[in-house]
């Protein structure tokens, strides 16, 4: 799977398994829904004042699949773009956006669209292949591009790209996520593998910090900061009242644990994987994950439930 969305009012996650995305209450470990009908299901962003979330789905010429949070039901599908990946609610301008990868596009649409007749604003050509992506509510959204190595800087009011910044000394952003208070974006990186905490006011990078292989998701909850990894492990970062970043822990997961979801009511972070096969000697690739085997850990704080 790709990106965990918790619902933070209701403890509901949101888990996309590639053909459907399950609905699990976090409260009590069971599955509450089940929403099928993708193809290659991504992300969810659910917006409770409409009662509507949305799931991403990559396949073939891509899909947003519009559905009730209540029943579950599909109320429409949109058509959008090749690879429909990450995907936010930014209430500030109250839109949807999409990062597109194989179409270097970010989507955009108001949430209350049409969602059997409805049709998504002219795409915003990003020059380059975005991964996840963040809003700071003030019409400014930012955008990893993975294969550039720059964060893209849109303006929502002129839909255009008004500045590209470096990564560096990172590369191959992935992980985004934004801290308004402190005016930071985290980057989690996998060439090398490090997390960026860049300031969102120009592009400055603030701090470079070591993390585990395969990063998926980055997040922040006050003064800590988190990035998950596929080694099976969660590097946990300080943030000091100065301002100052620095690695206080790094703990064992579960091997594939590379995203997660944080529930910012109870500060409950979630972390997807599966019991993995023993790969060949000499083999390479992700290894095939053992069938019925997927679970959610659970950190809090530093326990893991299954």
């Amino acid at each position: 799977m790709d990106y965990l969305t918790v619902d933070s009012a209701t403890h509901l996650l949101y888990v996309p398994r590639s053909t459907h995305t399950l609905v699990d209450d976090a409260t009590s470990g069971k599955t509450v829904g089940d929403i099928s009908g993708q193809k290659v299901a991504h992300g969810v962003a659910v917006v409770p004042k409409l009662n509507r979330g949305f799931i991403t789905d990559g396949g073939g010429e891509g899909s947003i699949t519009v559905f009730d949070l209540k029943s579950n039901e599909v109320l429409g599908v949109i058509k959008a773009l090749p690879d429909a990946d990450g995907i936010i609610y930014d209430a500030g301008t109250d839109r949807i956006l999409v990062s597109a990868g194989d179409s270097n596009a970010l989507i955009t649409f108001k949430p209350d669209i049409d969602p059997k007749s409805g049709k998504i604003e002219t795409p915003i050509q990003l020059g380059g292949a975005p991964e996840f992506l963040a809003a700071d509510g003030t019409g400014r959204v930012f955008v990893n591009l993975e294969d550039k190595s720059t964060v893209a800087v849109v303006d929502l009011k002129t839909r255009k790209v008004i500045a590209r910044w470096p990564v560096s000394p990172g590369g191959s952003p992935v992980g985004m996520a934004i801290d308004r208070q402190n005016h930071t974006l985290l980057i989690g990186c996998r060439k090398p593998q490090t997390m960026i905490v860049m300031s969102t006011e120009n592009g400055k990078v603030l701090s470079s910090l070591p993390i585990g292989a395969g990063v998926d998701a980055t997040s922040a909850a006050g003064s800590e900061a988190f990035a998950s990894c596929a080694d099976g492990t969660l590097t946990v970062i300080g943030i000091s009242s100065e301002g100052k970043y620095a690695v206080v822990q790094t703990v064992k997961t579960g091997r594939g644990a590379k995203t997660m979801g944080l529930d910012t009511d109870t500060q409950k972070i979630y972390l997807p994987t599966a019991d993995f096969e023993d790969q060949q000697p000499g083999t390479s690739g992700r290894p095939k994950a053992k069938l019925g085997s997927f679970k959610i850990l659970c950190r809090f704080p530093l326990v893991f439930c299954v």
